[in-house]
Order: structure tokens, then sequence, then C-alpha cells
């Protein structure tokens, strides 16, 4: 079977289902290709910073989205080690949201039958310029799609990087265990967002609403030989914390998880900074978005957010050149890119640097992270405070 359409975005997660709704928000159709037979809707929580909210507020589903989680207004730092804490405020506006929640908002504002699931890319070529498009598709079943217009919004793992010619992402041993935990009576914890540093590893909690909240356990410098088992690593996670005399409240709070919420990351998979700042995201009428762009560690958090940003850049550009004529697509493509490149280098130099520090042992190498970190303006949240305009 033989197929063409106009945009045709590979990956129905976040940031391929947001570019379909941007992009139906300017009146362009879209086709979605996504290898999974159902909607990605599990996971954890992700957090939404202001710079993300705007953009919710363009694709229009954003007031629907704060009916299903609580506004953080103080985040509370604590260093263990120091025995110090501090509370700082929130500038703008931050909710941690199910991840959920969000696909499933987004997936039903996009026109019924944008999404085709259970199709599974596994080639893309050139196109021959003589028909018009950007690339060829081929599935694993054999069926050809030939795109106008080519976005890859398909994650780390993307096989439209690979035809854009990208390197793989790297990746950094550790261990994030994720979950939820239901306080029926409700949580104590109001709207603060903890975040505590102890000695290699680092504990989230974030309340959702007034009886949920999340969290994760992360270890800086973990085993190799650490099970992948996510309710083993439960008992593990545990151990330590008892070990290390971390507040009960924390303890409890792993202890009472939701079972079948936990979710264990061994590997943070990131694109380094210069090849953010300097690899080739496009090929004519071919891009990629998201994680298949700038995937980064979850230290700054902004992976969503920046998704978000790409997918309205990405539709705008697009809308622009939509009278331009035959070559206006690869037009709307590289004006997408240059505007995207300085803003994803930035947030994946912070991450990288945020990750490194968190790994690091000597104390030069921790005074280096933190002065980088200092000029970027990381503990002031500098990096939220961004508008990427209008859809």
């Amino acid at each position: 079977m033989e197929e063409s359409h106009g945009v045709v975005v590979v990956g129905g997660g976040i940031c391929g289902l947001a570019t379909a709704l941007a992009l139906h928000g300017k009146g362009i159709a879209s086709l979605v290709l996504e290898k999974s037979e159902t909607l990605r809707a599990e996971g954890g929580s992700i957090g939404i910073h202001v710079n993300g909210w705007r953009v919710l507020e363009q694709l229009g589903i954003a007031a629907e989205l704060r009916e299903t989680a609580n506004l953080v207004t103080t985040f509370h730092n604590v260093w263990q080690l120091e025995n110090k804490s501090t509370l700082v405020p929130v500038r703008g506006e931050l909710r941690w949201l199910k991840r959920k929640d969000l696909i499933e908002t987004l997936a039903k504002r996009i026109p019924a039958g944008t999404i085709r699931f259970g199709c599974h890319i596994s080639a893309v070529d050139a196109a021959d310029p003589g028909h018009g498009h950007g690339a060829v598709l081929t599935t694993v079943d054999g069926s050809i799609i030939r795109a106008k217009v080519l976005i890859g919004c398909d994650g780390s793992n993307s096989v439209v990087a690979k035809y854009l010619g990208l390197p793989a992402p790297k990746s950094t041993p550790s261990s994030f265990l994720r979950g939820f935990t239901r306080y029926p009576n409700g949580h104590p914890f109001g709207t603060h967002f903890l975040r505590l540093r102890g000695n290699g590893f680092f504990v989230g909690r974030s309340p959702l609403t007034d009886n949920l909240v999340s969290f994760f356990v992360a270890f800086c410098n973990p085993d190799a030989d650490l099970t992948k088992d996510a309710r083993a690593m439960k008992d593990f996670v545990l151990e330590q914390l008892q070990d290390h005399q971390c507040p009960a409240e924390i303890v409890e709070m792993v202890q009472n998880s939701d079972p079948e919420s936990l979710n264990l990351v061994s590997k943070v998979w990131y694109r380094p900074p210069w090849q953010v700042a300097f690899g080739r995201f496009r090929k004519g009428a071919v891009t990629v978005a998201g994680d298949a762009m700038h995937v980064m560690g979850s230290y700054i958090g902004q992976g969503g957010s920046a998704a978000l940003e790409d997918a309205l850049v990405l539709a705008r550009s697009l809308s622009r050149a939509a009278a331009a004529g035959e070559s206006g697509e690869e037009a709307a493509i590289r004006e997408y890119v240059a505007e995207r490149r300085l803003r994803v280098t930035r947030l994946s130099l912070e991450s990288f640097v945020m990750g490194a520090l968190l790994r690091a042992k000597s104390l030069v190498a921790k005074l280096a992270c933190m002065a980088i970190l200092a000029l970027l303006g990381t503990e002031s949240l500098r990096h939220t405070n961004y508008d990427c305009g209008r859809l």
C-alpha cells in the first residue's frame, strides 16, 4: 500500500500530540504515526513551569488541566549534610500533572483519525524532488507513506533523527525511582515542592492534589548490578533512606506508595549540548522536535515544557509558509530550527551541568559546575521565564 500526506508526525507522545494540536489550531491537517497499539498514557508526573503553561494556554487546554493539579507555590530546599533548609517562592505558575492527564487531554482535542496506532516506521528515505515530497517512510509491514513535511517526535531513539544523521544520544547510569503516594485523609505538605539533597541521593516530592503526591528518589552513583525491578528497587531505596537517617515522612511516603505507579529509570539519556548547538536538525522539509532533538535529564524539569514550545513554534512557522509556494515548507523548517536552537542549547547545557554536579566527587569539579549554573541563573529558575510567543 502507498499513500501521500502533507504533514506527517512520527510519535504520539506529548510532543507529537502537541504538534498535531498546534497544527490543527492553524488549520493544517497532519497524520500522527504511533507504533503503540493504544495511546501511551502510562508514566508518572511531569512538572510544567510557567513557560509550558503559556503554550498550553495557546493550545486551549490550560484551564482543563489546571483542574487536575494544585498550584505549587514554594520550593522547600533541604541539604541534609549541612543541616540547612530554605523556602523559596515559586516565580510564575508551576504544577505537576499526571502524564496520563496531559496525553489524554491533547489527544481528545485533535480531530478523530489523526492518530494511526500500531504504525511502526522501519526506514526513512529521501523523496524524489520531482514528486514534491520531503521524505518516504516505510513501515514494518512494507507500507509506503510519502510526506511533504516530516516531523520526528519519536523520542531519544528517533528513526527520523537517524535519517538526519544525528549521533545517537548518550546515557549515564543513574537510578530514579518514581511513583505516586495517596493520602486518603489529605497530606500535610501544603503547596511546597520538596528538594532534599543527601549523601549521594536526591529526593523530590510535589503535591498533585490534596490527596496525591508525586515523588522521585535518585541515586547519583548507582550500583551497576542494581535490579531493574521497580518493587525490588523500592526495598533498596527504603533501606538506603533509613541508613542515611532520612526524615520519617519521606520513608513513609515511599513505603506507602502505590505499587502500580512505581517506575524505575536505570539510565539518563541526553544529547550533549554541543550536539544541540551544532547538530543537523533539518534536511529539506524534514526535522525533529522534543526528545528527538534535545533529550535531556530531568534535572531542571524542562523536557516536557521545551517539547511544548517546539510544537508551537513549528506550527507557527509552517502556517506562515502555507502560501509561500513549493519551497515554503523548507523555509518554514529552516525558520523553526533557527528559532529553537539557542533556546534548547541553553536548556541542554543547564541540564548537562546539573547532572555533572550531582555526580561530581571532587571539590574542584563541584565548584566549576556551581559557577556555570550561577552564570546561567539556574538557582533562580531563569529558564522558566521564557515566552515562545503566540500560536
